[in-house]
């Protein structure tokens, strides 16, 4: 009795450990906000057993979420692509993300809304699934280190390349990202910060998590959507600072050998917002930050500040 009464005690103080490790956190889950140690998920449901699912990333500044239209329209894009039946409107996920970021202890923060396909039989075809699970997570973000947002940040070229988007449309942002953490386990493995991932014709096409930028020639280039790059949502929002600065830049497949050569490279994405690139490879950036990422980088604080 005593052995099993030390055992119940353990299992309480791993609950009570994992609550307060949650106290900053809110959730909202089919409908209704909730603790997070009681959003959970059935084993059944399909996004736990196979990825089966899509979600976006949000950030709130001033407790008001930052582009929330373009990303609902991204997310029912996304279960529109592989046929999953959002059971809210846009209107509602939209209100119930924003009373969470304004329900937040925080000013600042990072949204994860995601939609799995439900609880289905054992086996891939999705047919006899749902409803569709949705969720809403409001948590602080640090991305990277406030150094290396400052100075850049390490990277090297992964090994593994990015799925073929004739394999896997990119602008579908599902649950499955197991080709990226395998990239990442590479930029763990040479301890940098980030891997850049390249398509099988050997041109450049994301980082783990985010877009990616290069400035060659005096001009702004980044990879299109049909070479691995997801369409990203701060992505599109440089290139329109970009284009509202009269800052030269193009869409173009970026060849790894016009990457190695570049003047300056950064990083872009919702939880990341911008960030340099220091090195590749070992190879250092000749500017880092560069005069063209500064500039960036300071629309783009400013563009958050007109919109909070």
């Amino acid at each position: 009795m005593k052995q099993h009464d030390t055992e119940v005690e353990k299992t309480e103080a791993r609950k009570t450990k994992k609550k307060r490790a949650n106290t900053n956190t809110l959730c909202w889950m089919n409908g209704n906000q909730c603790p997070p140690e009681d959003a959970t998920l059935s084993i059944f449901d399909h996004g736990v057993l196979y990825g089966d699912g899509i979600f976006e990333g949000i950030r709130f500044y001033n407790r008001k979420p930052l582009l929330i239209n373009d990303h609902i329209e991204r997310l029912f894009a996304s279960a529109n692509s592989i046929e999953i039946t959002i059971p809210y409107t846009a209107a509602e996920l939209i209100g119930a993300m924003t009373d969470l970021s304004e329900k937040a202890s925080f000013s600042d923060g990072y949204i994860r809304l995601v939609v799995t396909r439900g609880i289905g039989p054992i086996g891939l075809n999705p047919i006899g699934c749902g409803p569709a699970n949705v969720f809403i997570i409001a948590t602080e973000l640090t991305m990277m280190p406030a150094q290396a947002v400052r100075d850049g940040i390490n990277t090297i070229i992964a090994t593994t390349r990015r799925v073929s988007s004739s394999a896997l449309d990119p602008r579908i942002k599902s649950l499955n990202y197991l080709n990226n953490i395998l990239a990442k386990q590479e930029a763990n493995k040479a301890n940098v910060d980030e891997a850049i991932l390249l398509n099988d014709q050997n041109n450049v096409a994301e980082a783990v998590a985010e877009n990616i930028f290069i400035v060659h020639r005096g001009k702004l280039l980044t990879p299109p959507c049909d070479e691995g790059a997801l369409n990203g949502i701060t992505r599109k929002t440089i290139l329109a600072l970009a284009q509202e600065s009269e800052i030269a830049y193009d869409i173009q497949s970026i060849p790894e050998a016009t990457l190695l050569a570049a003047d300056e490279v950064f990083l872009t994405g919702t939880g990341a917002e911008l960030i340099p690139v220091r090195s590749i490879n070992e190879t250092l950036i000749p500017q880092c930050p560069g005069p063209i990422f500064t500039k960036l980088q300071r629309l783009y604080a400013d563009f958050i500040q007109q919109q909070s």
